[in-house]
């Protein structure tokens, strides 16, 4: 009663309907991105370059908003449009859908929220570029990303280029294990840093064919154990940025947002904002690059799970 109840909220898409209808697989993307994560126009071009990849892999994009009091599964170019022009878009995790759903205002999910979204529509796989995690410093402000306890309890897959490399990784890491949260590792045995292939910490398993990761996933929701799983994949070779660079930018980034009183939700925009124009550009280039190649990692996966057991 109550799941039908909060099915009530989802609206699909025309082709996300059809998809699932037809038991094709589908590929939850998050919307934060969109409006958060990188300026305009580049947000919006690279939104659907990313659904383009997915579609080219054989699955269909689905694009997670809140929008008129409803939880959009699926965008149209023009609400792709709407969420990158806007600026008025509220970040939507697991303690503010109540709000911005009871509101009507318009939400961009975060890793947290499109989690929580893609589980209520029954998507599996959901595509992002870094997860998020314990904040550097967290022992003092108790930093730490929503987007871990929702990965302890809901069973969907994520798909990303590790985590972003503004966060302590090792503690993230730590709390993941903690949580009994599985992390793989594709094409490389170490998790991946976002910016860089390589953050340096082992993941826990390194699965390299999205076969062997549905067999992994199949193996871990059969067993019953609820929770999602990361799968870390690095940002291709010729688009990654070199570890001691971004670390140095970073800390700058992190000392000035200090400064700044920067706090909560506003750190991470803020850093990715400060990064991109310290390194003139070239960290977006790296983002858009990570995004597109985890889209086409989490549309194979996605595929692999469709296939009869």
């Amino acid at each position: 009663m109550q799941a039908d109840l909060a099915r009530s909220f989802l609206e699909r898409s025309a082709p996300v309907a059809a998809a699932q209808a037809a038991g094709r697989p589908v590929v939850a993307l998050e919307s934060t991105i969109i409006a958060h994560g990188m300026p305009y126009p580049q947000n919006v071009r690279t939104a659907r370059e990313v659904e383009d990849v997915i579609r080219a892999h054989g699955a269909e994009p689905a694009t997670i908003a809140v929008m008129a009091g409803r939880i959009r599964i699926g965008l149209s170019d023009a609400e792709l449009e709407l969420l990158g022009r806007s600026g008025q878009a509220a970040k939507v995790s697991r303690r503010d859908l109540p709000a911005v759903l009871a509101s009507g205002a318009l939400g961009a999910t975060t890793v947290a929220g499109t989690m929580i979204c893609a589980a209520l529509a029954g998507i599996e796989v959901f595509v992002t570029g870094g997860i998020g995690g314990v904040h550097r410093g967290a022992s003092e402000t108790f930093d730490i990303s929503a987007d871990l306890q929702e990965l302890a309890r809901t069973s969907v897959a994520v798909v990303c280029a590790g985590a972003k490399s503004v966060l302590d990784i090792g503690l993230t890491l730590e709390y993941l294990e903690t949580h009994g949260v599985p992390v793989l590792s594709a094409g490389q045995e170490n998790f991946a840093a976002f910016y860089t292939r390589d953050s340096g910490f082992r993941a826990d398993y390194r699965l390299d064919t999205p076969q062997e990761q549905a067999r992994f996933l199949r193996t871990k929701w059969d067993l019953g154990l609820a929770g999602g799983v990361v799968l870390s994949v690095p940002v291709p070779e010729a688009a990654a940025m070199p570890r001691e660079d971004i670390d140095r930018i970073t800390e700058q980034a992190l000392a000035e947002a200090r400064a700044q009183g920067i706090t909560g939700k506003a750190v991470t925009p803020f850093l990715l904002a400060r990064i991109q124009a310290l390194t003139e550009g070239r960290s977006l280039a790296t983002n858009i690059a990570l995004v597109k190649n985890n889209a086409a990692a989490g549309a194979k996966l996605a595929v692999a799970l469709a296939q009869p057991r």
